[in-house]
């Protein structure tokens, strides 16, 4: 819905978060600070610095070179109280906990193996983490490991790779060690999606591809980041006015210096992604790619952990260090739906063999 308010000249448009009609003010909203999509992570940090001081943050995914690695490290300047590094690697782990630590002499790093493809595993790295006495609370939790446009592959559990890795594993994990976050007085859920959303709703009667007899793996990722939208409009919906829980999902941007498509042979990868665009009627079939440093990925990903503003926004998908419009960004119907959210909250519960009942 549109407003016009002369005085101000801004445009008020209601949106729905975690099922509630919410006034956005677009584009110059009522956020304390102005972002844009060249706003860097450490910016932001010196911006928020009082909000991340004395705060435990687990992060999944920060391997050298990742976003999830560049979080980390721009939050170690403002004097957090625990950093938990966790990923599949312990090496790897080892190595951002080192360039941590050498930046930050007086940051405290834990690390935490984690392999999200594996249900068993994920169980036990969960229970690792509710057995941890001097860890009594975990203040934000940013999902941020994931897997893209890799080729057709099931996991031992018997789901598409790309579902396991990007949300089944997060799905589980996250409701397991579910107290701890809210122990917090601040709690907050961070899920890194991507305007690859786009390339997917959930398939619902199909969410295994045939067992890859209609595989594309572009439609496999988009199905995924689709997934991680619609499970923080569950968490805010559940945990929110019950429980304080934040949970907020957004798009980094395009980076190319990360080790996400390493696998990918963009000469070829590139057209494939732009037919399914095309094919979709999607602009960015057409578009050039806005291309993003590290920095400046992981800037939202500050933002959405921190920025004290959002609380009036539980749900809400984020890009650019801002609320995304739906009016004018990439943001599909699809992921953005109560009924949806809730649909896979269900299926979830059936994938993993578990119920979660808030």
């Amino acid at each position: 819905m549109y407003q016009i308010d002369p005085a101000s000249k801004r445009t008020e448009r209601t949106v729905r978060f975690a099922g509630q009609a919410t006034l956005l003010m677009l584009p110059e909203n009522i956020m304390a600070q102005s972002y844009d999509a060249t706003t860097t992570a450490s910016e932001i940090v010196n911006d928020l610095s009082r909000y991340i001081r004395g705060k435990t943050i687990l992060t999944t995914g920060v391997s050298p070179g990742s976003l999830g690695a560049a979080f980390m490290e721009s939050i170690a300047s403002a004097h957090p109280a625990l950093l938990i590094l966790a990923g599949r690697d312990i090496r790897k782990l080892q190595r951002t906990a080192d360039t941590i630590v050498t930046a930050q002499p007086q940051t405290r790093v834990r690390l935490l193996q984690l392999e999200l493809d594996s249900i068993a595993a994920v169980r036990k790295a969960a229970a690792e983490v509710t057995s941890w006495d001097d860890v009594p609370s975990i203040d934000v939790q940013v999902n941020n490991a994931g897997i893209m446009a890799t080729n057709f592959a099931l996991t031992a559990d018997g789901f598409e790779s790309q579902l396991a890795t990007n949300h089944i594993g997060h799905f589980l994990f996250t409701n397991l060690i579910i107290e701890k976050i809210l122990a917090s007085e601040s709690p907050r859920v961070v899920n890194i999606s991507s305007d690859g959303h786009r390339l997917n709703p959930i398939r619902w009667a199909d969410y295994n591809f045939e067992n890859g007899k209609t595989y594309n793996k572009w439609h496999a990722y988009g199905q995924s980041k689709t997934a991680n939208m619609l499970m923080c409009i569950s968490l805010a919906k559940k945990l929110g006015s019950s429980q304080g829980l934040l949970a907020f999902s957004l798009h980094p941007g395009v980076i190319m210096t990360t080790t996400l498509g390493n696998h990918l042979d963009w000469a070829v990868d590139l057209e494939t992604l732009r037919a399914v665009d095309k094919a979709m009627g999607n602009a960015e079939g057409w578009a050039e790619f806005k291309i993003k440093s590290p920095e400046q990925g992981a800037a939202t990903y500050v933002y959405a952990a921190f920025e004290p503003s959002l609380t009036a926004y539980n749900g809400a998908y984020l890009l650019d260090s801002r609320i995304a419009d739906p009016w004018t960004d990439t943001v599909k119907p699809w992921a953005t739906s109560d009924v949806e959210a809730e649909r896979l909250w269900k299926l979830s519960e059936e994938l993993v063999g578990q119920k979660f009942h808030y």
